[in-house]
């Protein structure tokens, strides 16, 4: 039934790797249902209801995606989208976190207009080739960025920027070794090295004394505290429209620069660079956005860390089933999924990293005018700390290069259109 309904052996997997592919995803993304919580619960959100909404909202989103798209793309609430909310919307803006909540819920419902009539569909089947090259390629630097920050290699130095940890502490010789154990099991062809090199490290965190046992089960809080607490006519306040609007761009950009990434890691575009039910993939974020927004939490997006389940071989809508499963099941096991520390993930994201970064044999390295929008997205996203704005700085190089390389019948009017949407963005700061 499994192998009919999602397609396993014409996509080249089974129910095992599919399995292990989603548990890989959770594990890796598994940190949102601690940070989310912390972060939203600065802007007078109840933690407890925020653990349970986080973990509701991946799940419905999980279980669209899998069982309505059938790609193996797992989505909870977004980082940065959380943060935008309380920093910003709440205690810079001063509106309350139920107008916020009514604003995400906006938000939701443009997307599933815009994913109903195809518009963001056509704007992402628009992009052209090299910019999916450095998008994907971008993505992998950025998820190295995280997994270097989260393991303590590189820290913040305010003479240089950046600069290096304390390569003598434990967390980062445990992240290291858990990112030569992943590589040294995927040389030997094991499908489950990611997954494996996870538990390891955080076998050993426990063993060092680093992590502590904090047990397996426990009952799951209440949701009352933020469940239906959205004010809708809040949201309608005039000021909220710059909100909405900006929960629309990045979650829009975001989510495209996640699809391209990951389904390119899958090879699951076609032979036009274009990924087949892409408006159900659109559809799955935006419906989750709208229950999250009911439930008590920002912005639920697809999450790039879906590429270290694609990693171990997951293909289909599977892989993101299993993932949302395991949101449900961390309701009660939640001490138990709270013991994998960051470090442990690390090596995950470096291994992931360097296999989204050889995307860029694909590219045109002769073509200047293509290769250089390419490497101001591959720089930008790390670097700005965002995916949306690597992709808007990417957007307008592309058409810039064009235009002054006399090339400028190569710029689709979509193209142009959001080259000059980013462009005023950044100018006046919208």
């Amino acid at each position: 039934m499994l192998d009919k309904y999602f397609h396993l052996k014409e996509l080249g997997t089974n129910v095992r790797q599919e399995v292990v592919a989603g548990i890989t995803t959770f594990l890796t993304m598994a940190y949102i249902i601690f940070v989310n919580p912390a972060i939203l619960s600065e802007a007078g959100m109840d933690y407890g209801a925020v653990f349970v909404a986080t973990c509701l909202a991946a799940a419905i989103g999980c279980f669209i995606m899998g069982l309505v798209a059938n790609y193996p793309i797992a989505l909870a609430p977004g980082m940065g989208l959380n943060a935008f909310f309380t920093y910003t919307v709440v205690l810079t803006e001063g509106y309350s976190w139920q107008s916020a909540l009514g604003a995400v819920f906006f938000s939701g419902c443009i997307f599933v207009l815009l994913s109903l009539f195809k518009v963001r569909e056509w704007i992402i089947n628009s992009i052209p080739g090299p910019l999916k090259i450095g998008i994907a390629a971008g993505i992998g630097l950025f998820l190295a960025l995280i997994g270097l920050k989260n393991a303590g290699i590189i820290v913040d130095n305010p003479a240089t920027l950046v600069g290096l940890g304390d390569v003598t502490s434990l967390q980062v010789g445990l992240a290291m070794l858990g990112f030569f154990l992943i590589i040294g099991m995927a040389a030997r062809g094991m499908h489950g090295a990611v997954m494996i090199g996870i538990l390891v490290i955080t076998g050993l965190g426990v063993a060092f004394g680093d992590i502590q046992y904090q047990g397996i089960v426990s009952a799951p809080p209440s949701v009352m505290p933020t469940f239906m607490q959205l004010d809708i006519a809040g949201a309608f306040n005039i000021g909220m429209l710059s909100v909405i609007f900006a929960f629309l761009f990045v979650d829009l950009f975001d989510t495209s620069g996640t699809l391209i990434a990951v389904a390119q890691r899958a090879k699951l575009l076609d032979e036009k660079g274009r990924l087949p039910r892409l408006g159900r993939a659109l559809l799955a974020d935006s419906t989750a956005s709208i229950a999250g927004s009911v439930l008590g939490t920002s912005t639920t997006t697809s999450y790039v860390e879906s590429a270290a389940g694609v990693a171990v071989g997951g293909r289909s809508g599977l892989t993101a089933v299993v993932t949302g499963l395991m949101f449900i099941a961390a309701l009660l096991f939640s001490p138990l999924a709270g013991m994998v520390p960051a470090y442990a993930t690390a090596g995950a994201l470096m291994y992931v990293a360097v296999l989204m970064l050889g995307q860029l044999s694909h590219l045109h390295w002769d073509d200047i005018t293509e290769a250089v929008p390419a490497v101001v997205v591959l720089v930008m996203m790390p670097f700005s700390f965002s995916i949306a704005n690597g992709i808007a700085f990417g957007f307008i190089s592309f058409v810039a290069v064009k235009l002054l390389a006399g090339r400028a019948g190569e710029v689709s009017p979509v193209v142009w259109a959001l080259a000059a949407l980013f462009a005023l963005k950044f100018a006046f700061g919208i």
